[in-house]
């Protein structure tokens, strides 16, 4: 989950929080729910989608890892770029088979297919409103293909100020940001 308050637009800077030592990125395919879902079955659940979108569900691995809970690093203020449109269930067929991809600094470090999701749309609508109720505009984020900083072997790699960060997912849109240090 992610508070509402990192929301910020598809080209606004990410800036690294205080005391951030591992800042991490991850294309991902959001949804929106258009409905309210509780209980859907999974043959029901793209019914309650509203549309979709690209997020770049930007994470700062020390804050996450420090604990079990995964809120803290993903919740900062500016972790959470949505956009450029949502794009309405009845322009994307088939959530399922959207190319996607992440540049940091011109260097390609994600290239993915929606298909290779572990879960998907529908099973993540169905099996989440089996445990929350899901409202008209919550965004849901789905996951990302490999290629985020923290899996580069043997070596992580982590966004430091001054990095631009470029992605996209087809008939989404892209986005691009850049890195800013903290300005308390």
């Amino acid at each position: 989950m992610k508070a509402t308050t990192c929301i910020s637009g598809p080209d606004d800077d990410v800036m690294q929080p205080k005391h951030s030592t591992r800042l991490d990125w991850e294309v991902e395919l959001a949804f929106v729910i258009g409905t309210k879902a509780q209980y859907v079955k999974k043959e029901d659940a793209l019914k309650h989608i509203a549309g979709y979108c690209v997020v770049n569900d930007v994470s700062e691995r020390a804050f996450q890892f420090a604990t079990n809970q995964w809120d803290k690093g993903k919740g900062f203020d500016t972790a959470g770029p949505i956009g450029p449109w949502l794009v309405t269930s009845d322009e994307i067929p088939d959530p399922q088979a959207l190319d996607m991809w992440l540049d940091v600094n011109g260097k390609r470090m994600q290239s993915g297919n929606t298909r290779t999701m572990i879960f998907d749309v529908a099973t993540l609508v169905s099996h989440l409103s089996e445990y929350m109720t899901l409202l008209p505009g919550d965004i849901v984020t789905t996951g990302t293909p490999p290629g985020v900083g923290l899996g580069i072997k043997p070596n992580p790699v982590y966004l430091k100020p001054g990095d631009v960060m470029t992605l996209g997912i087809q008939g989404l849109g892209e986005q691009r940001q850049k890195v800013v240090a903290w300005r308390g």
